[in-house]
């Protein structure tokens, strides 16, 4: 059956909904992101198997440290325990890790354990596996031009040789291609700082469907709209 679609070689994913999925059951918040780590592994497995190449999922932005602190709490101990129990899947499937934002914040050793598995992965020719941690898109922006900024004061780039190349290859995705499609959960109508250099051509596809509820039938829901998208890049539709 999948055959038939469109397969993006780049799939990001805004996992929304954890929260309201819990509340609908009268449960705690947390549990919601539990049901929602079960979700990645579903939608990661997925991805294994039909052939993408690249998976980047928003797992914790910026303005997420406003949340309550024992949720925070929560979320990076559930962070940690997904990495311990993914690890040797990881390895089996031949998925390698990656992380894109400032990692450094994170509490204990979580960023130690994040740079040792980027490098036992590293060697692993499948899937690539990002997640978007303390990530940003406008400080992602922001730091590039200022990275910039300072190679041309330092006469290391020409002002004149400045161009969208030189701001791609500063930004935390430097050497991934732009996402080809970008799913959101939960049904909400924006991109919450995630991306948006990279998205600029990409295929948009939300839902309503929950984060903890959406697996690979849902994924597979998404891949069919989006393989009957045509992508002109600003162009114009093909005769």
């Amino acid at each position: 059956m999948t055959k038939r679609f469109k397969i993006p070689v780049h799939l990001a994913v805004i996992m929304d909904g954890n929260g309201r999925w819990a509340k609908k059951r009268n449960m705690p918040r947390f549990m919601g992101h539990v049901e929602g780590a079960k979700s990645v592994r579903a939608v990661t497995e997925a991805c294994v198997e039909l052939g993408i190449k690249y998976l980047t999922f928003y797992a914790f932005s910026t303005e997420n440290w406003k949340r309550p602190k024992k949720e925070i709490g929560f979320l990076m101990k559930l962070l940690n325990n997904y990495i311990d129990s993914e690890f040797s899947t990881m390895m089996k499937n031949n998925v390698r890790f990656h992380t894109i934002g400032d990692i450094s914040r994170l509490p204990g050793g979580l960023a130690k354990k994040l740079e040792e598995t980027k490098k036992k992965t590293s060697k692993n020719t499948g899937l690539n596996l990002i997640l978007a941690l303390n990530y940003g898109s406008r400080m992602e922006i922001l730091a590039a031009v200022r990275q910039v900024a300072d190679d041309v004061k330092n006469g290391r780039l020409s002002p004149d040789a400045l161009d969208e190349k030189a701001i791609t290859e500063r930004l935390y995705t430097k050497g991934m291609p732009d996402p080809d499609l970008m799913i959101r959960t939960s049904g909400e109508m924006r991109i919450s700082n995630f991306l948006l250099w990279q998205l600029a051509y990409s295929e948009l596809y939300v839902t309503r469907v929950l984060w903890p509820d959406f697996r690979k039938k849902e994924l597979l829901k998404a891949l069919k709209e989006y393989s009957g998208r045509e992508r002109r890049y600003g162009g114009v539709e093909a005769k």
